[in-house]
């Protein structure tokens, strides 16, 4: 079979590609991904080990993205934040980002990734999109303008581009031999779905920690539900996760100074290492990452799937417009523009991230007692956080 594009995976940012090309285009369009073999799953139950562990805060221009592709309609449940609260817990100050200093009803909605992907494989149902059950065995170099791609079950299909959506160890990037610039974190990521005490009052919670920073997302459906994303250094994780429930419970209650009270249930939970990754190039001809393939970055500040549906405006829109002047998809020219749109941007934010974790894990008097007063003052300077907040929203 000769496509025009292939997208390799089938996640939240190559689904929302495909649906877009699908819709906006007149190419053949296929997925790959052995996960399409089974029904798309979504969590339901309003209990703490009811819901998916995997969640995103969408902000409101990927919550804009999934509106045009059609899938919004279809996410079954998603919360709206109206505040995020942020502190530091080796001093006294603190910033809140409140929807209402933009005159907007909320900051984003926290969406479980599972929702998500199941609304995008439902609106893909309605395209001339065709899925492929299949694991990509390997990719050839391209010729004649189409790349050959050799599927799990033997056969072999072709593609004027390929698309590597399939996440930070992406096979398409190694084969591609597209190579990146990654390091270690030295922190693992714990995370769970939590009952508190106290309501989450449509609030995302943030506390920077000398060791890493500790984040509650309210959960839609329970107002006093979260899912907790707990970054920490190896030597913890793997003490915290050696923990029962209830002293895992205890243990986040003290972490989380009680600011919502007790920590009264807690699911299931595993702990992910983190480390930071990004391609010197995103594409090359036949060729093109995006989301984790291309970046992958410290989830402090919840940026990671947002990058992606940027990452897949850009490469969707470009794609547009290089058919709308006859061009192939998988022309070196069309992909290096977008390449020219993420790559700044996608550096800007993961410098901004490990920036953020070093300015808190300082152990320095001088620093802390800087750090606080530079809070203290962001907080008070309204025009510098509505700006902050206008860009992390992508307004």
């Amino acid at each position: 079979m000769q496509y025009d594009v292939i997208v390799v995976g089938a996640g939240m940012v190559g689904l929302s590609i495909a649906a877009y090309l699908g819709q906006h285009s007149q190419w053949r369009i296929a997925v790959a991904d052995p996960v399409l073999a089974q029904p798309a799953q979504r969590s339901s139950g309003n209990q703490v080990a009811d819901y998916d562990l995997r969640v995103s805060a969408l902000s409101a221009q990927s919550q804009r993205w999934l509106q045009q592709l059609g899938a919004w309609q279809y996410i079954g449940r998603k919360q709206p934040y109206q505040a995020m609260h942020v502190w530091d817990g080796e001093g006294t100050a603190s910033v809140t980002f409140d929807c209402h200093d933009l005159h907007r009803p909320d900051l984003g909605h926290i969406v479980e990734n599972s929702h998500t992907v199941a609304a995008l494989r439902q609106r893909l149902s309605e395209l001339e999109v065709t899925l492929l059950p299949e694991a990509v065995a390997h990719i050839d170099n391209a010729q004649h303008g189409s790349t050959p791609v050799t599927l799990a079950n033997g056969e072999v299909v072709e593609a004027s581009l390929v698309v590597g959506a399939d996440g930070a160890q992406s096979r398409i990037r190694q084969w591609a031999g597209l190579p990146t610039r990654e390091w270690d974190y030295h922190h693992h990521a714990i995370v769970a779905s939590v009952r508190l005490q106290q309501s989450l009052k449509a609030t995302a919670w943030q506390r920077f920690r000398p060791q890493g920073p500790l984040a509650l997302l309210p959960l839609p459906g329970d107002e006093q539900l979260a899912s907790i994303v707990w970054s920490t250094v190896p030597e913890e994780a793997n003490a915290l996760m050696a923990l029962d429930d209830d002293a895992f419970a205890t243990a986040l209650t003290e972490a989380f100074e009680q600011r919502l009270g007790a920590v009264e249930q807690v699911s299931p939970r595993f702990a992910i290492p983190l480390r930071q990754r990004h391609a010197k190039d995103y594409v090359m001809a036949g060729i093109a990452l995006a989301g984790d393939a291309a970046h992958t970055i410290h989830p402090l500040a919840g940026q990671g799937v947002n990058l992606g549906f940027k990452d897949a405006i850009a490469l969707s829109e470009e794609l547009l417009r290089g058919h709308q002047r006859g061009l192939a998809a998988g022309e070196l020219s069309v992909l290096q523009r977008y390449q020219r749109r993420r790559q700044a941007d996608n550096l800007a934010t993961m410098a901004a991230m490990e920036g953020f974790k070093r300015l808190f894990a300082a152990d320095s008097h001088w620093l802390r007692l800087a750090r606080n007063e530079g809070m203290r003052w962001f907080d008070r300077w309204l025009p510098v956080k509505q700006h902050v907040m206008q860009r992390a929203m992508g307004l």
